[in-house]
């Protein structure tokens, strides 16, 4: 049963990760970066640099504890705390007065081929920027990378350049899920036309796909409203020759929402051409009966004649009328094969 977290001053976390609490403490100037772990708060708070910025990665949720007196540390409110630790939260951005708030989902690829969404929120203030996740990962090791290199001068920039970095990162490993989708789907599509089986070609993979589809839909869709909050004019927090990369962002966020309409109409294409199939294979099934039904229509109009109780048929007494009968039949049964096939009915 879900809380009202109106009614309770207890932070509650609502997923299920194991992994215990920790910080990372990254802090950079133009002129070098530091990088450390960090157990509690306390820490932390003796190692934030003055005239630095700070990158605080907050690895694992389950110690609500530490989450408050990180967030306590810089100023984040309750609700906000709260919103950080419900996972099921919906991808939302969100201005404050000194921080600007996104909670948006990551996902990961399952060893069965789907995907699991990954929780993730950050805060960003004029000096600091702090990246909650579930549980370690190395999706940031590529921006840490760069600062270290100090790439495009990103420790010379304000922390708004290292959100645009982080939410560019985002966009790209949606592109990179959803490119990667549309090609499977291409592969599943030619392997479906191609198969001449009279089983189920491929509807299991279609079906997992449309979950994958609904899956990714609902981490990336909501981005279309929620990212227009950063380019209010209003907000402080990003400086305005930095607002040039958050364009950037959107424009990958509409790439990735182009992949995705055009991954829905792959797999809604495909349920109709399994559909079409199918009804296809059930037609030639039932003209392939239809055809050996009426081989046997003629046979058994003479079977049943000679099967009626007249007490004269001459044929019946006739020395060579078994012979005869069945030389009939045959005759008959290979001559309609003959026409059919070559009406290619058959």
């Amino acid at each position: 049963m879900t809380k009202n977290n109106l009614l309770s001053e207890q932070l509650n976390y609502n997923g299920d990760s194991q992994t215990p609490t920790h910080l990372h403490l990254c802090s950079y100037n133009t002129a070098q970066v530091e990088k450390s772990r960090i157990e509690n708060a306390e820490d932390l708070e003796r190692s934030l640099k003055k005239e630095h910025i700070n990158w605080v990665q907050v690895h694992g949720l389950q110690n609500t504890t530490v989450i408050r007196q990180v967030c306590e540390l810089f100023g984040i409110d309750f609700l906000t705390t709260q919103d950080i630790l419900n996972i099921n939260h919906l991808t939302k951005i969100e201005e404050h007065d000194n921080y600007n708030v996104i909670i948006i989902k990551l996902l990961s690829r399952d060893k069965d081929g789907g995907y699991t969404p990954q929780h993730l929120g950050v805060v960003q203030g004029e000096n600091f920027l702090i990246t909650f996740t579930e549980q370690e990962t190395d999706f940031f090791n590529e921006i840490l990378s760069a600062l270290d290199k100090n790439v495009l001068k990103i420790r010379n920039r304000q922390t708004d350049y290292l959100l645009s970095v982080i939410l560019n990162s985002v966009m790209a490993s949606f592109m990179s899920i959803l490119t990667t989708m549309e090609d499977e789907l291409d592969d599943l599509e030619e392997r479906f036309l191609s198969s001449d089986s009279y089983e189920d070609p491929g509807i299991d993979e279609i079906q997992a796909y449309r979950r994958n589809y609904r899956l990714i839909k609902k981490c990336i869709l909501p981005l279309k409203e929620q990212i227009s909050k950063l380019f209010r004019a209003e907000n402080q927090l990003l400086h305005k020759n930095n607002r040039p990369f958050f364009n950037d962002v959107n424009d990958h966020l509409q790439f990735a929402l182009q992949a995705l309409e055009g991954c829905r109409d792959m797999v809604g294409a495909l349920i109709d051409l399994y559909i079409s199939s199918n009804d296809q294979r059930m037609n030639s099934i039932m003209k392939q009966l239809t055809v050996v039904s009426t081989i046997f229509i003629p046979l058994t109009f003479l079977a049943g004649i000679w099967g009626m109780n007249f007490s004269f048929m001459p044929e019946l007494n006739w020395k060579y009328g078994y012979l005869c009968a069945w030389m009939l039949m045959i005759v008959l049964a290979v001559g309609v094969y003959v026409y059919f096939k070559h009406k290619k009915w058959y």
